[in-house]
């Protein structure tokens, strides 16, 4: 069977299982997959389920065969019931990055990291962690992955994701811009979430806090992956190209300098966004060290459409050539 086919017969299966859930027991399609994702992994339903539940369930889990599914594969399916769950969710935390996004960082850490034999890996905004676990699938190495997501429904989605696609992942349901028991770690990713933090009081801990009304959690969100990350480690972050041209971006830069080195910005391509204002680039970041130094060339581009394979072809020599150059 052909791997799309594949993923969209199991989409068609998890979703309907869903739905299920979601009219016989009248809760919202994102609650009741995740409903549905528990059933699967624990295959005991839960108390409050009817007869009739229990067995369309019992007949979807069959159906969907989940030992016979790869991970990536998996993956994609729980990716898409997400999808059509959050089609009309205005709330930016609500949204999902895009899998070649994903499979970019993915890339990334990969080159900056490669060598390494373990890499402890940290998304401080993981939401259903469809980030998270793409890169871990993604990396030829031993991780060991931390999540952080405040959203209830959506650490739900995360934390059965995890565990259908047999990844281990310590997750933390917190306010993210709060402290974590967290060692520090190798590399933060994220999609940063846009807009500003409510919590002043929490804010006023950050060096990037506004100086009078409530601060930016794109920025707190940078600050507080730099206060995760070792020495010499990295942060890969996805960005609205905005981010500089803010009221507060002197004192973003002003901090950045001090921190970190500035490694590469990225501009993902523009069709993948409604419009210019909503366009987004990855943003990479070296947490400074005694040993770390900036790189000679920053790595920018204009990212192609993910379509044009001969474009991405060619952008990928030149950034292998950029990290080959830098040492890497």
């Amino acid at each position: 069977m052909l791997e799309q086919t594949k993923i969209e017969s199991s989409f068609q299966v998890l979703d309907e299982m869903a739905e299920n859930i979601q009219q016989q027991m009248d809760l919202p399609y994102i609650e009741s997959l995740a409903v549905g994702l528990e059933y699967l992994f624990t295959n005991e339903p839960t108390d409050d389920m009817h007869d009739l539940l229990k067995q369309k369930l019992q007949k979807g889990s069959e159906k969907l065969n989940i030992p016979g599914l790869e991970k990536e594969e998996l993956r994609k399916v729980i990716q898409l019931c997400i999808l059509k769950g959050m089609h009309n969710a205005t709330q930016q935390q609500h949204l999902i990055t895009p899998d070649t996004v994903a499979m970019f960082v993915a890339y990334l850490v990969q080159k900056l990291l490669g060598k390494q034999d373990k890499v402890r890996l940290f998304d401080p905004a993981c939401g259903s962690a469809n980030l998270l676990t793409a890169v871990v699938n993604q990396l030829n190495t031993e991780v060991e992955a931390y999540g952080s997501e405040v959203d209830t429904s959506l650490i739900q989605l995360a934390l059965m994701s995890a565990n259908l696609q047999e990844i281990e992942v310590e997750f933390f349901h917190q306010d993210s811009l709060r402290p974590f028991l967290l060692e520090p770690v190798d590399a933060v990713i994220g999609d940063l979430p846009v807009g500003y933090y409510p919590d002043d009081v929490q804010a006023n801990n950050y060096e990037l806090k506004a100086d009078s009304g409530h601060s930016y959690s794109h920025h707190l969100f940078i600050e507080q992956g730099l206060n995760y990350v070792k020495e010499g480690g990295y942060l890969l972050y996805v960005i609205p190209n905005f981010l500089f041209d803010s009221d507060q971006a002197e004192k973003l830069n002003n901090f950045l300098h001090k921190h970190a080195h500035i490694v590469g910005i990225l501009q993902l391509p523009l069709s993948m966004f409604k419009s210019e204002s909503n366009a987004k680039s990855i943003f990479i970041l070296q947490k400074k060290g005694i040993e770390t130094k900036a790189p000679k060339q920053v790595l920018m581009a204009q990212l192609p459409s993910f379509k044009d394979v001969a474009s991405v072809d060619n952008i990928l020599i030149n950034i292998n050539q950029w990290f080959k150059e830098e040492g890497y």
